[in-house]
């Protein structure tokens, strides 16, 4: 087995051109490279066609679902074989590791040299003042976190944070564990990435999910993908892209960037995919200017009106509007009087043409869908962007009719299913009430915390224990100083986890490492083995089974640590039958189908070959569960991101050879980098303009005005400058290296998403 790859060296850095395609040949070579890599050639075989098949596991990456009644025998893109190889390595972390380094040296290195290093494989403990991990006990891990639990003066000074890996079962027990603690503070990764998106699906149509199914979206007459980069983020979608080219589809995509997977894909399933140039995906491609998208969507509105105000009945879906939609009136009349086209026009850096173009694309069309990512939510008008998102759809009636609809893009395997299970800080009534009759407890009705608002708890010192289940809190958040002075704050912190990360040597006074098996692992429990669940981007839940042996011995699965702290935290007399459910996930399934909606006979239900979905009222039925009883138009001020004098407007993203905080490698092939990671993606005429140079190597301070009109500055440092196509005075480089930048308190209006994707900033010379 190769040893772990020597850490990043920036002055090695080489920039090539951008790619014009999409997977083919090099992703299949890169996909058994890295799988021989870290598991072997016999491991590799075994994992990957085990890979998202209806008896093996479901991806750790991203949360793409399969077509229904179909699985290809190699159903897994390149960045999933890249996660399976990290999770199934078999390099191991073990207490002799950390015997060697201590935390001090650690932090001195890189996420691509942590995770590099393997498997976690013992329960490990930093006690206070100690420079080294040491081993400990499950049991007594188990006790060190309840008795600092029951020490709080209030369960509300307890932060409980939620990685998207989390199976339902895992999730279930543990929102479970913590209401029955007292509080809901249950801040999670969908607050940093698709909030914005629930926030403004739930005040439009009801349910803050997408309302298409992956057949709908081979069968649309046009789709818009907006803020979104499939081709690193999401690759199995665009074999769903390529059937609806297929089909006779128009795809435009919309977005700061020209990325490889919006322009071209080469299915290397395919001979095509192979010997020949793949298939176009964007028709069409709209370079818009970071945060220009509300204007865009805006923009087309108003044509559309226009163009029902010249030819009546011809445009608009009148019936639809009529029973169906509340606000209608009102939200015309806001588009018609405050929309200039002009302003439309310099807030997205589009011409006219491409506009109009767009919106005649928009009326032809008979089936649309519009699917998004973090290039939208990430705004501070993220809502009220994909709010007029939807009202394109409403004012045509693409929504609860075949080949139509929203779909946000989740980007994390389990990440809708986790919300579904009850993570959230806001649950309504009837799930806090149907939990507390189901289990004879008494949930805590005040809304908790969310991620800006834990951190913020914890820097506060109103807030001292911080669990983590799975994640890098630590790199996932923003304002990197003051998390990271915030988790030091604490008195203890606590993370289950498969790999080395940062947020391991970021630590309360005491700190506990608790090693879990991953969707890889077989997972036994009392001699049977067990099944967890998960749902996708489109309501599909089903059952995933690993099949490896563990790293070791001693590593437990995230429902059986759950329950070890749920047993020591309350007792064996607690109405929760802890030890029950740590043996039998059937068990924990029976509950969540007397619990939530739409899991009644979960445990027949999920043994189906597909498994099955879930309910959605308006794609369904036609039916909006909001204050109104209609899907709701909503009347939104514009709001875009000009770019001030002297100043850059960057936004964070991920490399090729990254998936959220896990660093695979160093080559983001797509756009000609290889070698490092601190880069910043330049228009060339705006090197030109500040008097750099290809290559230069600089700083980049963030600049953020406070409420009482305060400019702080955050910095990072040594990053080179590359030459690319974007928006002038647009930049882009990668998290979580641009994560220091971020204010804490620059968040998105509604969602509280921090704002990742529209950071002011200059550029200062790096002094050799």
């Amino acid at each position: 087995m190769p040893a772990p790859m020597p850490d990043i060296d920036e002055d090695e850095v080489v920039v090539t051109h951008e790619k014009s395609y999409a997977a083919g040949v090099p992703a299949v070579l890169v996909s058994l490279k890295r799988g021989l890599e870290q598991m072997g050639p016999v491991r590799t075989a075994r994992t990957l066609f085990r890979l998202n098949q209806r008896d093996g596991f479901d991806c750790p990456g991203c949360a793409w679902p399969e077509t229904p009644g179909h699985r290809k025998h190699a159903e897994f893109c390149e960045n999933g074989a890249k996660a399976v190889a990290e999770e199934a390595t078999t390099r191991t972390v073990t207490p002799e590791f950390f015997a060697e380094h201590s935390v001090a040296e650690l932090l001195g290195r890189t996420e691509f040299w942590l995770g590099q290093q393997g498997r976690l494989t013992h329960p490990m403990v930093l006690l206070p003042g100690a420079t080294h991990y040491e081993p400990i006990g499950w049991d007594a891990a188990f006790a060190m976190i309840a008795g600092e639990l029951r020490a709080l003066a209030s369960p509300d000074e307890a932060v409980f944070y939620t990685s998207g890996r989390t199976s339902n079962e895992a999730a279930f027990v543990y929102q479970l564990m913590i209401r029955a603690f007292g509080t809901n503070n249950l801040p999670d990764c969908s607050n940093m990435c698709h909030e914005s998106s629930g926030s403004a699906l739930t005040e439009t149509i009801g349910i803050g999910k997408g309302s298409v199914s992956v057949p709908d979206i081979e069968n649309a007459d046009l789709i818009l993908i907006a803020g979104q980069n499939p081709g690193t983020n999401h690759p199995r979608m665009l074999s769903t892209l390529e059937k609806a080219k297929a089909n006779g589809a128009r795809v435009i995509a919309i977005n700061p960037l020209p990325e490889a997977g919006l322009l071209r894909f080469k299915d290397p399933q395919k001979v095509h995919g192979v010997v020949g140039d793949g298939v176009q995906i964007a028709d069409e491609f709209l370079q818009i200017r970071i945060g220009g998208d509300q204007a865009l969507f805006q923009g087309l509105a108003k044509l559309l009106l226009d163009a029902e105000d010249a030819a009546p009945g011809t445009v608009l879906d009148h019936a639809f509007l009529e029973s169906s939609c509340a606000g209608f009136a009102e939200w015309a009349a806001h588009i018609r009087t405050t929309v200039d086209l002009d302003t439309v026009i310099t807030a997205t850096g589009l011409t006219r043409a491409q506009i109009e173009d767009t919106a005649r694309a928009l009326i032809s069309s008979d089936k649309t869908i519009i699917c998004w990512a973090m290039g939208l939510t990430q705004q501070t008008h993220g809502v009220a962007t994909i709010q007029d998102a939807v009202a394109l759809l409403l004012m045509r009636g693409m929504i609860g009719t075949p080949g139509a609809g929203v779909c946000p893009v989740r980007g994390h395997s389990n990440v809708q299913g986790d919300r579904t299970m009850g993570i959230w800080e806001k649950m309504p009534e009837a799930f806090l009430a149907a939990l507390d009759t189901e289990f004879g407890i008494r949930s805590p009705r005040k809304h908790g915390l969310d991620a800006v608002d834990s951190i913020r708890a914890m820097r506060d010192g109103t807030a001292s224990v911080f669990v983590g289940m799975g994640g890098n809190f630590v790199s996932a958040t923003p304002d990197t100083d003051t998390t990271e002075a915030a988790l030091r704050n604490c008195a203890l912190t606590v993370q289950v986890s498969t790999k080395l990360n940062r947020s391991h040597l970021v630590t309360g006074r005491t700190a506990l490492i608790l090693p879990s098996l991953g969707r890889t692992d077989k997972d036994v429990q009392n001699g049977k083995k067990q099944q967890v669940s998960v749902e996708d981007s489109m309501s599909m839940v089903h059952l995933s089974r690993g099949s490896l042996p563990p790293a070791s011995t001693h590593l437990r699965s995230e429902v059986a640590i759950v329950c070890g702290i749920g047993q020591a935290l309350f007792g064996p007399d607690h109405a929760v039958p802890w030890a029950q459910f740590s043996v039998d996930y059937d068990r924990i399934r029976d509950s969540i189908a007397r619990v939530i909606p739409g899991f009644e006979d979960f445990n027949t239900k999920v043994r189906a070959p597909d498994g099955f979905g879930l309910p959605h009222p308006p794609r369904d039925e036609r039916r909006f569960v909001t204050g109104t009883g209609k899907a709701n138009f909503v009347v939104n001020d514009l709001s875009w991101v000009p770019v001030p004098a002297g100043k850059l407007i960057l936004q964070t993203m991920r490399s090729h050879d990254q998936y959220n905080t896990t660093i695979y490698g160093l080559d983001d092939r797509y756009r000609g980098v290889k070698g490092g990671r601190r880069v910043l993606f330049v228009n060339e005429l705006d090197i030109a303009a500040f008097g750099y140079a290809a290559g230069d190597r600089v700083d980049l301070v963030s600049e953020w005005q406070t409420g009482d009109g305060t400019v702080e500055e955050r910095r990072a440092e040594d990053f080179r400058l590359v030459p690319y196509p974007t928006p002038q005075g647009n930049v882009a480089a990668y998290y979580p290296e641009t994560n220091p930048l971020i204010p804490l308190d620059h968040v998105a209006a509604k969602s509280n998403t921090p704002v990742s994707k529209a950071v002011t900033i200059r550029l200062e010379k790096r002094r050799p």
